[in-house]
């Protein structure tokens, strides 16, 4: 979850802007920035600091050791100034924190030290096993200045740089390769020591970018796009060493060399900045039109796809957070449009329901950042059992990508807001889509996302918008928030809780509408808000009949339809889209949720202990 960017460039030679190699320390900070999202509870930046003198020894191929310097700080890196402008350097290593092990503190914050002071660690994960290790390194004399398991690593490394290296192998990569050998669980790590950074991955990703002269590593090919476009993902039990000049891959367990595999980013980035809007989240919001609209122009690919899904012995959604949702809805849609019966697990559950997969079936995975550990863990054993992956995902390259034997991409564009808003858009448009082609009615289906497009284009203007802000005020002090809606309409209640979870930390519950009688109506009392998905469908008769039930008991009813009803004490109106409508109905909750963030002081783009991309169990 956290975000890794380091940059090694031979310190003689410009970047194709003009700017200076020795401008690392730079490079990174700018770099840490675009990977906020993916932790911002603290920050930090090693970088190995080279006088003039050198720099040129180094340019002229002398060796020279030079010193590391840490600059550590807690608190988002976007609030924050270029610290290290003063220091010349060609290689550094920095970090953004989504804490795990010990608290938001400066001492915590990576990247850690060896004794030494040689060798500096950033890491992703979590290392299982870290007490052990750490009270067999104390006994052995390590002085440890952290709470974290991370520290643990640079001091590993520095333990078995002592021991007898392998011919053939530089004692740095030894020493690295063993070290994480050592650890249980899943992470990945990189470390700057001696004009060198060393990386080694399990589980978390990392991409090397390939300029010339000069090299990144990331956790997201994302913060490297800027730069290159030449990009190697380093795949699990691989270690890659990058030195000014030159990069390795190795296998971690045999020492085997690896011949890289280099991949073309063939991505835009003008959609990744704020452009008029205060922030990403409203951004991304308002690029759902576009996202749908692209959807309905490109779907060929899913068109080819849909026959995969026809031919499956037994079809199974596996997902996470907003996109189980959205793969909930899949299973209504399948069963609605395509007569199918798909099934449907939380991606941390699947494992233990995973002994009816066998060869035939069919797992699906939908992620947007396609890194979920919750995810990749299930598919990779599902794949295993035989099963074929169709992984659904938004990032070219990512682990799920590249696990999968076919691939359909969202094409939403980089969503750099925490909360899910278009990405989970374009994971119901193309389950919508999917479901008609394959029963061979991919004309409708791409006919109800052109309608769906302009009726979330309805929502989108200024009247609407000041009709989610009255909400919103109205809504400020509630300390607890109800959600009911029947078919489709209940993951549209289910997402639209989260979405009012995470962002303006308000305690919401999703129900099917159903379920009030069987306890649930026992939570109203006189003024509790209530919302109501009430689609033009089959649900619409019954879900308003439980909406009247809920006022009777002093609810406060707040009305999500395409007709208003006397029940409904706030009516926020919508466009009947058929199946369209779960996208429709979920698009006022995000605004909802925005404005209601704002309205008490909070930042929707990064919500408290949350975090963009879950790569640890």
């Amino acid at each position: 979850m956290c975000g890794v960017f380091g940059y090694i460039g031979h310190p003689s030679l410009k970047l194709r802007n003009g700017e200076s190699r020795l401008n690392a320390a730079k490079i990174v900070f700018e770099g840490l920035k675009t990977l906020e999202y993916r932790g911002y509870d603290s920050w930090g930046i090693a970088v190995q600091v080279q006088s003039p003198a050198a720099a040129k020894a180094l340019a002229g191929g002398q060796s020279e050791k030079s010193k590391l310097i840490v600059e550590k700080h807690i608190g988002k890196i976007s609030d924050s100034d270029f610290p290290l402008s003063t220091f010349h350097s060609s290689l550094a290593l920095g970090h953004t924190r989504w804490a795990t092990h010990g608290g938001v503190t400066k001492a915590n914050a990576h990247p850690h030290l060896d004794c030494t002071g040689r060798i500096a660690v950033v890491h992703n994960g979590i290392v299982e096993n870290f007490q052990e290790l750490k009270k067999d390194l104390v006994k052995k004399g390590h002085k440890f200045k952290s709470e974290t398991d991370t520290e643990v690593i640079a001091h590993l490394i520095e333990q078995e740089l002592g021991v007898q290296p392998i011919i053939g192998v530089r004692p740095l990569e030894n020493a690295v390769r063993k070290a994480f050998l050592k650890l249980s669980g899943l992470n990945a790590f990189v470390i700057l020591s001696d004009s060198y950074l060393i990386a080694a991955k399990n589980g978390s990703p990392l991409v090397v970018g390939i300029l010339k002269d000069a090299f990144l590593i990331a956790s997201d090919p994302s913060a490297i796009i800027t730069k290159t476009r030449e990009a190697i993902f380093l795949e699990d039990n691989q270690l890659v060493s990058i030195s000014q000049k030159s990069l390795n891959i190795y296998d971690v367990k045999s020492l085997k060399k690896i011949q890289p595999k280099i991949s073309h980013l063939d991505w835009t980035t003008t959609d990744s900045k704020l452009g008029k809007f205060a922030y990403f989240m409203l951004k991304e919001i308002y690029e759902q039109p576009q996202v749908l609209a692209k959807i309905a122009a490109n779907g060929g690919q899913i068109e080819k796809l849909a026959k995969i899904v026809k031919d499956a012995h037994g079809t199974f959604f596996v997902a996470c957070g907003s996109a189980s949702y959205a793969a909930l809805s899949g299973t209504y849609l399948f069963a609605k449009i395509a007569k199918k019966h798909v099934n449907f697990s939380i991606g941390s559950e699947f494992n233990y329901l995973e002994d009816y997969i066998d060869r035939g079936s069919l797992v699906i995975p939908i992620s947007q950042s396609g890194e979920s550990v919750d995810v990749i863990e299930p598919v990779v054993r599902a794949k295993k059992r035989g099963a074929k992956i169709f992984a659904i995902v938004n990032v070219y390259g990512s682990t799920l990508f590249r696990t999968a034997d076919y691939n359909l991409l969202l094409e939403a564009g980089v969503e750099k807001a925490v909360c899910a808003t278009k990405s989970w858009t374009a994971m119901v448009a193309n389950l919508i889509y999917l479901a008609y082609a394959t029963v061979g009615k991919a004309n409708q289906g791409r006919g109800i996302i052109q309608r769906t497009q302009k009726a979330v284009s309805k929502i989108l203007i200024p009247e609407y918008i000041n009709k989610i802000r009255k909400l919103s005020r109205i809504l400020t002090d509630a300390k607890d928030i109800y959600i009911i809606g029947r078919g489709l309409s209940y993951p549209t209640a289910l997402e639209a809780t989260l979405k009012l979870k995470e962002v303006p930390y308000v305690h919401s519950e999703g129900f099917a509408g159903g379920e009030l009688k069987h306890g649930v109506i026992a939570l109203i009392e006189k003024g509790t808000p209530c919302i109501v998905f009430a689609p033009n469908d089959e649900t619409y008769d019954d879900i308003i009949s439980n909406a009247i039930e809920i006022k009777a008991r002093g609810g406060y009813i707040i009305g999500v339809s395409p007709k208003t009803n006397q029940v409904f004490d706030f009516y926020l109106p919508v466009s009947d889209v058929e199946v369209g409508s779960v996208i429709v109905n979920t698009v006022p909750m995000q605004l909802l949720a925005y404005y209601l963030a704002l309205e008490k002081g909070l930042d929707p783009d990064k919500p408290r202990n949350l975090a963009k991309s879950v790569t640890v169990k």
